[in-house]
């Protein structure tokens, strides 16, 4: 057993120096400046530099419409997967984790031939103002598209271990027999069961849009993650602050849906 614990704590020690050595490099690169010594000027410089807030608002917004188109898709047919065609629920979780195994090089280009494709032979049809409409940098619908499609085999993954844990069968009779539709039997009898589920697959969707760059940089649109790697060419010390910054930020978020996961669980046991 004492072999089994030092074992256990050598592997803990090893995996957090290699995630903690170079975020300490990162801190002391943006904070350490030759001739100035410890400064805090990047991390000031953030909020003021040009396309900051704008690249950030963007993400931010592309990850809420992605977080729920990709539940609505996702939740009422993994919950009509497991009711009514258990059997299907191979080709499902193959054609949703397909993301995994199709490069992003290759996904972006599909897209941008498709992109192409439509203006081209679709100029005299009203599909010509939609294909303008996806495109439009305000807010790309088109990258919404590409998140959904890269998200699946998270929120497969999340959505499955959450239907795993409950009877979702017996739930949905014991709602229907008093007297709910099978939309509100859904709504108030599965989706609370679900909390956690909900929860991880809303934060691993927003984990990757907000570091998702290939798509986005080959499209010709600059959410966060490729205003960042813009800004790393001139400020170098402010694009690496605000990696840092967005580290945090993602640390600080996946520590509060836990404990807020973990007092859903306490409070459902009560």
């Amino acid at each position: 057993m004492a072999r089994l614990n030092l074992w256990r704590w050598g592997v803990l020690g090893l995996a957090g120096l290699y995630f903690l050595v170079p975020l300490a490099a990162s801190v002391l690169f943006t904070v350490d400046v030759p001739g100035q010594g410890i400064t805090f000027d990047a991390y000031g410089r953030i909020f003021s530099t040009e396309g900051f807030v704008s690249s950030l608002l963007l993400s931010l917004e592309l990850a809420a419409v992605t977080i729920a188109v990709v539940l609505l898709l996702m939740v009422p047919a993994m919950v009509a997967l497991r009711l009514g065609a258990p059997r299907l629920r191979p080709v499902v979780e193959i054609v949703c984790s397909l993301p995994l195994v199709v490069p992003p090089i290759a996904f972006v280009a599909g897209i941008g031939t498709v992109l192409k494709w439509g203006p081209e032979h679709l100029s005299r049809t009203p599909l010509f103002q939609t294909f303008v409409a996806i495109q439009n940098p305000d807010f790309p619908v088109v990258l919404v598209l590409a998140y959904v499609v890269m998200a699946l085999p998270f929120v497969y993954r999340a959505l499955d271990a959450g239907l795993r844990a409950i009877d979702v069968p017996t739930l949905v009779e014991a709602a229907r027999s008093c007297g709910a539709g099978w939309p509100q039997a859904l709504v108030q009898a599965v989706l609370p069961n679900l909390r956690g589920a909900l929860l991880n697959a809303s934060f691993l969707t927003l984990a990757l849009v907000l570091g998702e760059f290939t798509v986005a940089q080959l499209l010709g649109f600059q959410p966060f993650a490729v205003w960042i790697v813009n800004v790393s060419g001139s400020q170098a010390q402010l694009s690496v602050a605000v990696s840092v910054l967005s580290l945090l930020v993602t640390w600080v978020l996946l520590l509060v849906m836990a404990g807020f996961g973990g007092r859903t669980r306490t409070n459902s046991r009560g």
